[in-house]
């Protein structure tokens, strides 16, 4: 190894390591504040894990809260649900956006995740007004309920899963359906048998990421629920309260919100790599 590959390694490591407490550090302070008495939320600063003074009472309070509960329970109702019909949608665009000679296909493509692009807030009034006036039958609407959570997650994650399985279905070969259908398959047949084994591991991804940002979502979940379909990172705002902020269940509730998700993501690091290079080289 010359000078110059050890320097650019060493280099490399060092931004790497940057990085990693720039994400970590933040976490460890949460996890602090969440393990500490209230008392010593206000005494001296320190990175430092006090075992004798840490206590799991603030994790005990929210976990024992029927509220709560309930929350962490919408949250994976809505994102698990949203993740295995977006996903499947996803598939069967794709497959027809790769397959299938559409007129406009590329400014179809493009309409569809200029709704990706735009802010969220700039959809509040209108779903807001659509979840409690337009989509009403009688006394039952949209709004807070978790079906309609459910489809508005849709609406905006449906265009990025869109976009990640185009790649991957392209990168899949036309000659293995049209061999299919000269034996006489027919279209559920190939994309059962073909299309999903071979874009298993896009599919995945597809899902994990979808679900992920269903379930950190916290915008519109706040807007569009009140009491019933209110998910879990709704649950934070709930500790502000006007004689002051409850930190340390706070930081409990934002550390149950993150593990999930981190737990998923790091059971699934090798296939979130393997799927989104999936296509990215192509005969």
């Amino acid at each position: 190894m010359n000078k110059d590959s050890a320097q650019r390694r060493w280099t490399s490591f060092i931004i790497w390591l940057l990085l990693s407490l720039m994400i970590l550090i933040p976490i460890w302070w949460m996890f602090l504040v969440s393990v500490k008495k209230r008392v010593d939320l206000f005494g001296t600063p320190s990175f430092l894990l006090d075992i004798g003074r840490m206590t799991w009472g603030n994790y005990a309070l929210v976990l024992g809260n029927p509220t709560f509960q309930r929350y962490m329970t919408n949250s994976f109702i809505v994102a698990t649900s949203n993740a295995v019909l977006v996903s499947t949608l996803a598939l069967l665009g794709a497959y027809a956006m790769s397959r299938y000679t559409l007129k406009g296909r590329d400014n179809l493509f493009f309409w569809i995740l200029t709704n990706r692009m735009a802010p969220p807030a700039v959809f509040l009034l209108p779903l807001f007004l659509l979840f409690t006036k337009v989509f009403r039958i009688g006394d039952y609407s949209l709004f807070d309920t978790q079906i309609g959570l459910i489809l508005l997650y849709c609406v905006f994650n449906l265009p990025f899963a869109l976009w990640l399985m185009q790649g991957m279905v392209d990168g899949i070969p036309k000659e293995l359906d049209e061999a299919a259908y000269v034996d006489g398959a027919s279209l559920w047949f190939v994309l059962w048998t073909i299309i999903l084994p071979l874009a298993r591991s896009g599919l995945a991804v597809t899902g994990i990421l979808t679900w992920v940002f269903a379930w950190n979502e916290y915008l519109f979940a706040s807007t569009l629920t009140s009491v019933n379909a209110r998910t879990i990172t709704t649950g934070l705002a709930e500790f502000v309260t006007v004689t002051g902020t409850n930190w340390g269940e706070m930081a409990a509730v934002a550390m149950l919100t993150l593990a999930p998700a981190a737990l998923v993501l790091a059971l699934v690091q090798r296939h979130i790599v393997a799927g989104l290079t999936f296509g990215a080289v192509k005969g």
